[in-house]
């Protein structure tokens, strides 16, 4: 009988390459109807696929405590809480041009205006 590797594995090796895992945490970014606990699940996610691999497992512990704490933060201090987490696990959080409507790309959409946490 054939096996079949389950959803969550397939994704946790998908998300082992960080162009795969910054395009998966975008969307959940950009969703137009966020559900709760949904950023954390991608933020744990991409993660186990990039963090907890490289860390000891007292590093790994602290650092999703560190998760646990910034989503628990209010204000400005939490973005660049994220981005210096994202940081350790080789991402970068950035900001571009949206789409114009109609599915048109203003010529500069891909620019990247702003980087956090990249100092």
């Amino acid at each position: 009988m054939p096996t079949s590797d389950s959803y969550q594995d397939y994704l946790i090796e998908a998300l082992k390459d960080k162009i795969h895992a910054a395009a998966y945490l975008t969307a959940h970014l950009e969703d137009d109807e966020p559900e709760a606990g949904l950023l954390e699940l991608g933020l744990s996610n991409v993660f186990e696929a990039l963090g907890e691999p490289n860390m000891s497992a007292d590093e790994a512990k602290l650092h999703l405590e560190k998760l646990d704490g910034l989503l628990s933060q209010n204000g400005m201090a939490t973005i660049y809480a994220l981005a210096n987490w994202l940081k350790v696990l080789g991402l970068k959080l950035s900001v571009a041009v949206a789409e114009e409507e109609g599915g048109e790309e203003s010529s500069v959409s891909a620019v990247e205006l702003v980087e956090v946490g990249n100092v």
